[in-house]
């Protein structure tokens, strides 16, 4: 048996009831195996099994109050997966669905993800089961501030910078931000995706949406074909949704389609994003109202949004909203191109016959690492006490999603697996964090 699958195999015994991250890690070490068996020195010093192994599991209790006085208590997590590049990075996350399965798959996709952006930045993640939906603003305040109370200690700009992901937006970055200042008296940029009046960097709301965008352009550019024209199927309609459906429609594409967890809305004529910003951003509302404002858009309860025709899929909600079935249609409709916006939005099965199909597809570690780009050029920012301009952070950003879809597609043609971009994406990233853990010693 292969170091790889007995890696594997392992990581899956010692981790039960952990299908995320079981899926993660499958996606990941079946993808190496080629160039770790031809890499004995990998086995000699462990390389996977301490890829696989998170340096720091912290879980924590978070009690806090709410309106009526009733004190609530959440969990905590933050895994800081690797550290061999640089410090932890990755997102917070607060969401009822979080779990330590969910947090270990996506800090150890951050480290992967990190290591492509080519920025000296590790792999962490971290978050709670903490719904802020429905939540008052006093109440997400006192949760924030019982959260990093005990994070804190645990962070720091040179250890552990955290950022937003799922409910933690600008808001929630302020109160928890707000609340290191306060224990640790200190104004170090220990958080990204901070608001612009404290050291937030312009560009850092739309650069995973916009970032996902540039690169998906790049690739059909390499291939004889460009996003102007072309009819997109957007899923989702949080931040990255939306940034990304705005890039497009920037480049000359025509998005029909946007999602919620309830439905998903169908425009022929083209989404209209004033009015999605207006739903979603304003009133915080569901997507279900679309067609209120839009007679001809036609919304559709629950699954279905790869049912619709289109030339590109950009899936950008959530963790394996796209199955087999749905690549099934997508293939049948003439699908080209698939970039993942979201973290693990593609199963195993589906992304395995989206490349067999011959669909040029981009992995989410590759294609949604425009957020964390601009969080490193916001740390940059914060070390030198500068701020730049948002042309200036947008050329950097379009400039880091190219040189990660030069890096993955050059890397798939050396190891033979060409237009293979998870194979690409996969061994390109686990290089440069394999040599530096090789050149540091057993730590």
């Amino acid at each position: 048996m292969s170091y790889t699958k007995r890696v594997l195999e392992k990581v899956i015994k010692l981790n039960p009831n952990e299908p995320e991250f079981h899926q993660a890690a499958t996606e990941v070490l079946t993808s190496l195996q080629p160039y770790v068996d031809a890499h004995p020195e990998y086995e000699k010093a462990g390389i996977l099994e301490r890829l696989c192994e998170p340096e720091r599991i912290i879980i924590f209790r978070v009690p806090w109050i709410d309106d009526s006085g009733k004190v609530q208590v959440n969990k905590g997590y933050r895994v800081q997966f690797n550290s061999a590049i640089g410090p932890y990075k990755g997102g917070l996350r607060f969401h009822p669905s979080v779990s330590l399965s969910i947090i270990k798959f996506l800090g150890f996709e951050q480290v992967l993800k990190n290591s492509l952006t080519g920025l000296p930045i590790g792999g962490g993640k971290g978050g709670s089961d903490f719904d802020p939906k429905g939540k008052s603003e006093r109440e997400i305040m006192a949760f924030c501030q019982s959260f990093m109370t005990e994070l804190y200690r645990h962070i720091g700009e040179d250890t552990d910078v955290p950022a937003g992901d799922i409910g933690v937006g600008e808001r929630e970055i302020g109160y928890l931000y707000g609340q290191y200042k306060r224990l640790v008296n200190s104004f170090s940029g220990v958080l990204t995706c901070k608001g612009l009046s404290y050291g937030g960097s312009l560009g850092r709301t739309e650069a995973t949406g916009y970032g996902l965008v540039y690169l998906v352009e790049e690739m059909l550019r390499q291939h004889g074909h460009s996003i102007e024209g072309k009819t997109v199927a957007v899923s989702g309609a949080g931040n990255v949704a939306i940034y990304a459906t705005e890039k497009v429609q920037q480049l000359g594409g025509k998005v029909v389609s946007m999602s919620d967890s309830d439905g998903f809305v169908y425009d022929a004529e083209g989404i209209d994003l004033q009015v999605v910003r207006e739903i979603k951003e304003v009133r915080r509302g569901r997507l279900s109202e679309y067609a209120r404002y839009r007679k001809n858009a036609v919304y559709t309860p629950g699954k279905g949004i790869w049912n619709i025709k289109c030339d590109i899929a950009l899936p950008c909600a959530t963790q394996n909203e796209l199955n087999e079935e749905d690549a099934k249609e997508l293939i049948k409709n003439g699908v080209i191109a698939v970039g993942e916006g979201a973290n693990m939005p593609t199963t195993l099965r589906a992304t395995e016959m989206l490349i067999e199909n011959r669909v040029l597809f981009v992995p989410g570690k590759a294609a949604n690492a425009g957020g964390v780009a601009v969080s490193g050029l916001e740390m940059s920012q914060n070390s030198t006490r500068t701020a730049w301009s948002f042309e200036k952070v947008d050329r950097k950003l379009r400039e880091i999603m190219i040189n990660i879809y030069d890096n993955i597609s050059s890397v798939a043609k050396e190891v033979g697996q060409e237009d293979n971009f998870v194979v690409g994406a996969n061994v390109a990233g686990f290089k440069k964090i394999a040599d530096a853990m090789m050149r540091q010693g057993i730590v």
